[in-house]
């Protein structure tokens, strides 16, 4: 049976960083392509970035956060820098068995979805 856990999350001030962690058990993420999503209150759900061959990134977040895989740990990090109250949201940790650069923020090809992990930026 898979599961993936997130956690990681928490309230942070505005230009602070955070680091998500994506565990799974009953899968190798190292095997498989890996996103993190995020829902806001009131929004849809939003690709941020995926990891697989390449890594991609929403345009909101580019160049302030990185996806990484820790193959040792069967773990994928997301590490959040210049956070800002727009980042506030749930963020999910998801697994395909690959996406590519056409396909990565597609949610409805993930298989396996993790319960989230809240994310507040606020002063």
């Amino acid at each position: 049976q898979v599961q993936i856990v997130e956690s990681g999350g928490g309230l942070v001030q505005p230009g602070g960083s955070l680091r998500l962690s994506c565990s799974a058990s009953g899968i190798v993420l190292n095997d498989n392509s890996v996103g993190w999503f995020r829902q806001a209150p009131g929004k849809e759900r939003e690709a941020v970035s995926a990891i697989s061959s390449y890594a991609y990134y929403a345009d909101s977040v580019k160049g302030r956060f990185t996806i990484a895989r820790d193959k040792a740990n069967n773990m994928v990090y997301l590490q959040m820098n210049d956070l800002r109250p727009e980042d506030t949201a749930v963020y999910y940790c998801a697994t395909d068995r690959f996406v590519g650069a056409n396909s990565w923020f597609r949610s409805n090809l993930y298989d396996f979805w993790g319960q989230g992990t809240q994310v507040t930026v606020s002063s």
